[in-house]
């Protein structure tokens, strides 16, 4: 059971090393064979600051899958911002296509195809039995819900007909990105060639049951 003693904020430094330590060794070694004298080693704090901070392993597993769910979730918002901010009015329809094909793609390569995204399922799948509940997902409906947002600003500005954005969301993950996973088992555009081709497909499959106009 995780500990429920007072943990020490302690330096932001520290925490980062032994998050980076844990994270290093809990991917190469696995949970049980990761002991937390070679964390605090690896870490170079003491045994006791690992425990000050964390309480106890399992607590230390899931501060490292939530820090790295929190870094995917800040990879998505940056990437709505770079591509989907600019959608204030009507005079942006035209490029509406080509700004959800581009926030797809940069999806699909910064995150899907991020080192970040492979630990982050490396350590759910096989470190299940060691997070609080199995299916434990550090970003729940975080980067749906960063969409729908976005969508419904898009509707605001008269270019998208969305009732339900946190629908239009989960469709259109389905119809670009996912639908490469399914598919090909990967999003890495740079690598597979099929992956722009479906994105675009979706992307406008998207617009011809939401686009206005």
């Amino acid at each position: 059971m995780p500990t429920t003693k007072t943990l020490r904020e302690g330096s932001a430094r520290k925490r980062a090393a032994i998050l980076s330590a844990a994270r290093e060794l809990f991917v190469a070694d696995g949970f049980d064979r990761s002991s937390v004298d070679a964390i605090a080693a690896r870490a170079e704090v003491s045994k006791r600051t690992v425990y000050d901070y964390f309480g106890d392993k399992r607590t230390l597993l899931k501060a490292v899958v939530d820090a790295v769910g929190q870094s995917l979730i800040t990879t998505i918002r940056r990437t709505l911002d770079d591509t989907l901010a600019d959608f204030t009015d009507r005079a942006g329809i035209t490029d509406l296509e080509d700004a959800l094909v581009a926030f797809s793609m940069r999806i699909a390569t910064d995150m899907l195809d991020s080192s970040e995204y492979a630990t982050l399922q490396r350590l759910v799948r096989a470190e299940s039995g060691h997070l609080p509940y199995r299916g434990y997902n550090s970003m729940a409906d975080t980067p749906e819900e960063a969409i729908s947002e976005r969508f419904a600003a898009i509707a605001e500005a008269g270019l998208l007909h969305v009732p339900d954005p946190r629908l239009a969301a989960d469709q259109f993950i389905a119809l670009t990105f996912g639908v490469a996973l399914n598919r090909l088992g990967s999003a890495n555009a740079a690598e597979d060639a099929r992956v722009r081709p479906l994105v675009v497909e979706g992307v406008r499959t998207f617009l011809r049951a939401y686009r206005t106009g």
